[in-house]
């Protein structure tokens, strides 16, 4: 390895403090939890149903909690859907800086 090639390696960082393994991890903690919303609203629907001698079918419970969990899921999370938005962000941020020196150094040769 040359002296150049060695000072464009940057220092690695700790894992889970670069933007890409945080936007991992918070977009499947925002999975996980929008699914529990769904899995916990169909059982709810189900239980009113039978509360009120009304066999609700699984499947008819869940297209009404998928419904009902999406304006809900943007209301409850919203602070995990903007540090999402901001991630996406900084990874995007990234990649523009990787391509624009790629550029440069393709330039230069």
């Amino acid at each position: 390895m040359s002296e150049r090639d060695e000072t464009a390696i940057p220092a690695k960082a700790p894992v889970g403090s670069t933007p890409g393994a945080r936007l991992a991890r918070n977009m499947m903690f925002y999975t996980v939890l929008r699914l529990l919303m769904v899995v916990a609203l169909t059982l709810v629907i189900i239980g009113i149903g039978r509360l009120a001698g009304v066999d609700v079918p699984v499947l008819v419970a869940a297209i009404l909690s998928v419904l009902i969990a999406l304006p809900l899921s943007m209301i409850l999370f919203t602070r995990l859907r903007a540090e999402i938005n901001s991630d996406i962000s900084a990874v995007d941020a990234g990649r523009r800086v990787k391509r624009e020196d790629l550029r440069r150094r393709m330039d230069e040769a």
